[in-house]
């Protein structure tokens, strides 16, 4: 009965099965990943080596995106050398491989390192984008002109290495504007929002939580952070090595906490009079369980009776993306601060498109 029910593609319950979600993810084969993962939807459903790694998560929720964990656990094992068959595939590592020759290749690894990539589906997800601070960026503009106070402590939920604490030192160009210093060692292009007006603001005080903080100043921490930036993706790739370059200039704190007891704890005490509080967060409340939401919200709304408090986010709200699965319909994250929509933009970040008022 369970081979009957592997082949099919079904659980008992009906729903979908990892296999379903694996091939629904890309939705087709034009890159590595698209490939490897309908690969490994047949493979686990023939009972291969995908179905012994995702043993004991069929049931993941789907918002913990288990394959994306162990795509990420694969390119850690390639970054550090142990499998040099495998670089022609990964493009940022200069292969040129046709995608659709990777399977044959990939299948032996992930049979020889069974135990690792296991370990690595516990791993959530950490893409920490630096070029999502765009988002970040619009909302404290708005935040500005809103409250009319212009300096900033800047607290980040999920923030991973710290990469998106760094706004104010990246530069910034949209259609007819821009942001940032000119000689900033990362610059973001191609950043949209036709009609934006950035505002000056300065940043007194920056910290982040996330439950496994990632110091990418050591070359284990570095690995880890770009496991989770897709291969072919070049662009991203350097976007990652000049927020590199300003983290090594400018260490950040991030502790490892819950975002809603951190949160609740941060805003304990309120800053220095004249001083905004923005709370971010990026393609992060996805991952959170409903009880961490709710945290945070019962955090923002005590702070607030403290201090001027802005909540600024990027984020796709999980039941537009769980109804748009399996589906090519468009699933562009919001960029709001406190619940107002300015506008929406890509997953990893430009470009964006503002809201019409």
């Amino acid at each position: 009965m369970a081979a009957q029910q592997a082949a099919s593609g079904r659980e008992t319950g009906g729903g979908p099965t990892l296999a379903d979600r694996f091939r629904e993810h890309f939705g087709g084969r034009d890159h590595l990943y698209g490939v490897l993962l309908a690969e490994m939807a047949d493979d686990w459903e023939e009972g291969g080596v995908t179905r012994e790694l995702f043993e004991g998560w069929e049931g993941a929720e789907p918002r913990q995106f288990v394959q994306l964990r162990l795509l990420a656990g694969l390119f850690r094992i390639v970054l550090r050398g142990d499998a040099p068959q495998l670089v022609p595939f990964y493009p940022v590592l200069g292969g040129d491989a046709d995608p659709e020759e990777a399977w044959a290749a990939v299948r032996p690894v992930l049979a020889a390192h069974v135990e690792e990539l296991r370990a690595s589906l516990s791993d959530v997800p950490q893409t920490n984008e630096p070029a999502r601070t765009v988002a970040l960026l619009v909302g404290i503009s708005e935040a500005v002109r809103r409250t009319g106070l212009r300096r900033v402590r800047l607290l980040e939920l999920g923030a991973s290495a710290g990469m998106g604490l760094q706004v104010d030192r990246y530069r910034f160009e949209g259609d007819g504007w821009s942001a940032g210093p000119e000689d900033a060692h990362l610059v973001i292009h191609a950043c949209g929002a036709a009609g934006f007006d950035p505002q000056p603001f300065q940043v007194v005080e920056r910290r982040g939580c996330d439950l496994a903080p990632v110091d990418v100043s050591t070359p284990e921490g570095e690995a880890h952070m770009r496991s989770f930036v897709w291969p072919w993706m070049l662009d991203r790739h350097l976007r990652f090595d000049g927020a590199l370059d300003v983290m090594r200039q400018h260490p950040v704190t991030v502790d490892a906490a819950p975002a809603g007891a951190w949160l609740a704890e941060q805003l304990t005490v309120a800053p220095p009079e004249g001083v905004l509080t923005v709370v971010w967060h990026s393609v992060t409340r996805v991952y959170w369980p409903v009880e961490e939401a709710r945290a945070v919200d019962a955090a923002l709304a005590d702070g607030r009776t403290r201090m001027p408090v802005a909540h600024v986010s990027m984020e796709t709200p999980w039941s537009a993306w769980e109804a748009a699965m399996a589906r090519p319909l468009p699933r562009l994250p919001r960029i709001e601060v406190d619940g107002d929509l300015l506008g929406t933009c890509d997953h990893h970040g430009p470009p964006v498109q503002l809201e019409r008022r």
